[in-house]
């Protein structure tokens, strides 16, 4: 069964994607066996990771992103990374109305993924999500993120290139953020250019990187852009398509891989050992007793976990 779907994603079958993507997002039984089966196929997409603040107006670049990719004749996948209600789950923003032109294009694949507040987390299920996609074939993911959550820097540290994408009038925001966002930007877009204030957004840019050393010897451009209107976007494609040829040539994309892929086996792993200590016998009812007592304040939430790891 698996490996009928593992050759229709090779072959690009859109519903055959969709489907894979689910079931690594539920953990689905056979998930792991799926994802063992795609992993060599990998290796060929450029995925490119958008991240800031909400309201910066990415799902809007990355509307125009794609359409640049598609008048090349690329076929795009898209992956938004989207905050989920704890209460009723289901992704809370409409990616899909944001982008009905391209959501109609059999060239690009898009998809909201939630948070859900399942096991292990939505890092793990995006990053196996890029490689259903890699191995479909799509020659650029595009993985947009909202906010700069620790989740969400991990996310973007797996892609190739990441855009960061702040807005005019921000100032505080700027420096707030500086520590997770300029770890992790090969690319700052200012987007909304036309607003107040891009100038002030560009200087503060400018001086945060200054003080950033970099291992690859890449300097991050500053690009402006204006979204709705178009203007901007070919500059960030030729920024984008700069920042991985820099990449090839530098001798660090080496160590990058292993960081990642170390960062993998982590992932994978904390969500194992989780899975497995919940599901021993009588773990949930045990949980529900420790959590009455954690609440009452009879007991600390760490010797309930000393507790359940002693059993």
């Amino acid at each position: 069964m698996a490996d009928s779907l593992i050759n229709r994603i090779i072959a690009g079958d859109a519903n055959a994607v969709a489907r894979a993507i689910s079931k690594a997002e539920d953990g689905a039984a056979d998930a792991a066996e799926l994802m063992k089966g795609i992993f060599p196929r990998t290796g060929r997409a450029l995925v490119i990771g958008i991240t800031g603040a909400p309201g910066a107006g990415k799902s809007s670049l990355v509307d125009k992103l794609a359409t640049v990719y598609r008048k090349r004749g690329e076929r795009v996948g898209i992956i938004a990374v989207d905050p989920s209600s704890p209460f009723s789950g289901g992704a809370v923003l409409g990616d899909r109305i944001r982008m009905q032109t391209l959501s109609l294009d059999k060239g690009v694949f898009i998809r909201s993924m939630a948070t859900r507040g399942n096991l292990g987390g939505l890092a793990r299920a995006t990053v196996d999500a890029v490689a259903i996609l890699d191995a479909a074939g799509y020659q650029k993911v595009i993985v947009e993120t909202v906010g700069v959550g620790q989740d969400e820097v991990e996310i973007v540290k797996t892609a190739d290139v990441c855009v960061v994408v702040l807005v005019p009038g921000m100032g505080d925001d700027v420096q707030a953020m500086k520590a997770g966002i300029m770890e992790i930007g090969d690319i700052f877009a200012i987007n909304k250019a036309d607003r107040d204030g891009v100038l002030r957004t560009e200087k503060e840019v400018e001086a945060l990187l200054s003080l950033a050393m970099r291992d690859d010897g890449w300097q991050p451009p500053i690009v402006k852009t204006v979204a709705i209107e178009n203007k901007g976007i070919e500059e960030l494609a030729a920024a984008i398509d700069q920042c991985h040829e820099s990449q090839q040539k530098a001798d660090t994309t080496g160590a990058r891989r292993q960081a990642i892929a170390r960062w993998r086996i982590l992932e994978l792993l904390r969500e194992r050992l989780l899975a497995q200590a919940l599901n021993a016998d009588s773990a949930s009812e045990k949980l529900d007793v420790l959590a009455a007592e954690v609440a009452t304040k009879k007991r600390d939430p760490y010797s309930a976990v000393d507790e359940l790891m002693t059993d």
